[in-house]
């Protein structure tokens, strides 16, 4: 391209007319054209550059290597012979036919891939309506021009300024409220939601209106999840629950956090469980001197060892029961942990109704259990991991979990370590949540049971859920009750639906839902706050303070070791009594969790 370029000044310059005056010297000029611009289109790494993907960057580099060509051909000539028998049009035209020689056949390679007329191609592809014209969405219809499946038929957005604009080509048709009419006229086969910034409530906005065409529809993950903003034909996905209820972005100072666990020890009870587990591995991304995971079950630790072993970290992975105190008591001291996070505790509200004593010993004792050694071997802080059902408990987990705080609440009073607690509501697709229940009565083909059509709860996916734990740790100095905003509670019946659609079946037609009652101790909606504790601001949007009156340690510490005595005699009878005791307002009577409900939730509405 050089030489055609060299030679092609030339002719132009002579009007097209060969031989031209001087023609020998201008042949004779050739090698060293040649080495000169070798010596540059290295340099400028033109050799490198993919032609199919060639764009604005490799346009600027051969405009930079044809001028700086050129350049260093007059100054050659003007050292070598004064620039005689050369006309300096020649000279001026040379750069600019290079940078057209070497520019047009990438950019016609280019078109002819993007846009390669193929029959079969188009027969096959399946056309597609974009929601979102954003970022994601220029970098999708990139992809999907240049190399796809489908074949991109126009794009919604609800931003006026942008209706009858074109990204590449392709329109924007209109709002998102128009998609099931716009689906009809441009005979849609699938629906692509490139919207990686929505949020859980737009996110289910956006699928409401979708579901009306009876498409099916993919969409791009959240703004976390995407491997890579310049690749996301490749992250395009069915539709999950967590798209609906759990988008949120998490906004973290990832330094900060960094620097509070480098050269630390950090213990965590329960690793192996669903949120332990998450836990560890957001931990071990912030590169702690040592991870010590405490679990009961062997299965679980196993499962926890598969995950996370490959790290450069020190992992131990111990087995262990915390109502062991000696067990315990030998971790402690074994491994000397700064940070303690206790995420370990039974959960399953109907089973624990019916196992008040192990509710009780594994809740309270193995949280007295791991608080006490913590306050002897001056760890640094201690954070016990809640849950929405301590809040006004109507059932033995809660009144064990509420317990629990009052107990880290107490010896905080007492002891040179920070003990705090963080609260949250249900975390999507843990091992306990409904999800997975959903999800194999689902694929069995139902029915999906839920308890009641009004009832309510909280939810979060597992990775938010931690991550602001970890936030929490490190803001707090000691006595806190951090409560993470769960946003608006969800019914059960919406989840239950929803998954039903996700798996391609229409609700109450294809799979039933049926409605089998409230279980013992089970609550129509959950609350996150006590009415009489106070309700703070953060510097973190979703992580909230529970003010609250101090505890009276020294009576609430007897009432706890008269609870472990009745555990120690296996009377559940009288269990339930000190509970009731210990949390006035713990009442497990079915009759008055039903009216209770009823009436907190009709006045809520």
């Amino acid at each position: 391209m050089s030489v055609l370029a060299w030679c092609v000044s030339w002719l132009a310059r002579f009007n097209f007319v060969f031989a031209y005056d001087n023609w020998e010297k201008s042949l004779s000029l050739i090698p060293i054209i040649i080495i000169f611009q070798l010596v540059i289109f290295q340099r400028f790494r033109l050799y490198l550059g993919v032609w199919r993907f060639a764009s604005i960057p490799d346009l600027r580099n051969i405009c930079r290597a044809s001028v700086i060509g050129a350049l260093s051909i007059t100054l050659f000539c003007f050292i070598a012979f004064r620039l005689e028998g050369i006309p300096r049009t020649i000279l001026i035209l040379y750069p600019f036919f290079l940078i057209f020689f070497l520019g047009a056949p990438r950019l016609i390679y280019r078109v002819w891939r993007d846009h390669r007329f193929d029959f079969k191609t188009i027969s096959d592809s399946r056309r597609a309506l974009i929601i979102g014209a954003g970022n994601a969405a220029d970098i999708l219809v990139r992809e999907i021009l240049r190399d796809s499946n489908y074949v991109p038929i126009g794009l919604l957005d609800n931003n006026e300024q942008l209706f009858h604009s074109e990204i590449h080509g392709i329109r924007v048709l209109g709002k998102i409220d128009n998609v099931v009419n716009i689906c009809k006229k441009k005979d849609i086969d699938i629906i692509l939601i490139s919207i990686p910034s929505a949020n859980s409530d737009q996110m289910r906005s956006i699928v409401k209106n979708c579901e009306l065409t009876g498409l099916p529809i993919k969409t791009l993950p959240g703004i976390q999840e995407l491997i890579s903003t310049h690749e996301v034909l490749s992250n395009l996905r069915e539709l999950s629950i967590e798209d609906l209820l759990g988008r949120e972005k998490v906004e973290l100072d990832w330094n900060d956090l960094q620097k509070a666990l480098t050269n630390k020890t950090v213990l965590v009870t329960g690793g192996g469980g669903s949120i332990g587990c998450e836990l560890c591995y957001q931990i071990l991304k912030l590169g702690p001197e040592r991870l010590i995971i405490l679990e009961r079950s062997e299965f679980n630790l196993y499962r926890a060892e598969k995950r996370i072993n490959k790290s450069a970290v020190s992992v131990d992975f111990v087995l262990g029961d915390l109502c062991d105190k000696e067990k315990v008591d030998h971790v402690l001291n074994t491994y000397s942990p700064d940070l303690i996070f206790h995420a370990a505790a039974y959960k399953h509200v109907p089973i624990l109704e019916k196992n008040v004593r192990e509710a009780v010993r594994n809740n309270i004792l193995g949280t007295k259990n791991i608080v006490d050694l913590a306050n002897q071997y001056k760890c640094e802080k201690f954070i016990l991991i809640s849950t929405d059902k301590a809040v006004n408990p109507t059932n033995v987990l809660g009144a064990s979990k509420r317990a629990a705080e009052l107990y880290v609440e107490g010896m905080n009073n007492t002891s040179d370590t920070s003990f705090l607690t963080v609260r949250f509501g249900n975390v999507l697709d843990s091992d306990g949540s409904v999800v997975p229940l959903f999800k194999e009565q689902i694929s069995k083909g139902g029915p999906v049971t839920v308890t009641h059509p009004e009832i309510t709860r909280f939810f979060m996916t597992i990775r938010e859920a931690c991550q602001l734990i970890l936030q929490a740790s490190r803001m707090a100095s000691g006595g806190e009750i951090f409560v993470l905003n769960m946003g608006t509670a969800v019914k059960i019946n919406y989840l239950a639906e929803q998954m039903i659609r996700l798996s391609g079946f229409i609700p109450n037609k294809d799979i039933s839902i049926n409605y089998t009652g409230l279980r013992p101790g089970e609550k129509m909606y959950e609350e996150l706050f006590y009415e009489s504790e106070v309700i703070e601001n953060t510097p973190y949007e979703k992580i909230l303070l529970a003010k609250h009156t101090a505890l009276r340690y020294g009576e609430f510490s007897t009432k706890i070791n008269a609870i472990l005595d009745a555990c120690n005699n296996f009377d559940d009878s009288k269990i339930r009594k000190l509970l009731k005791d210990l949390i006035p307002l713990f009442d497990n009577a079915q009759d008055n969790i039903i009216s209770i409900d009823k009436k907190k939730y009709e006045k809520s509405h």
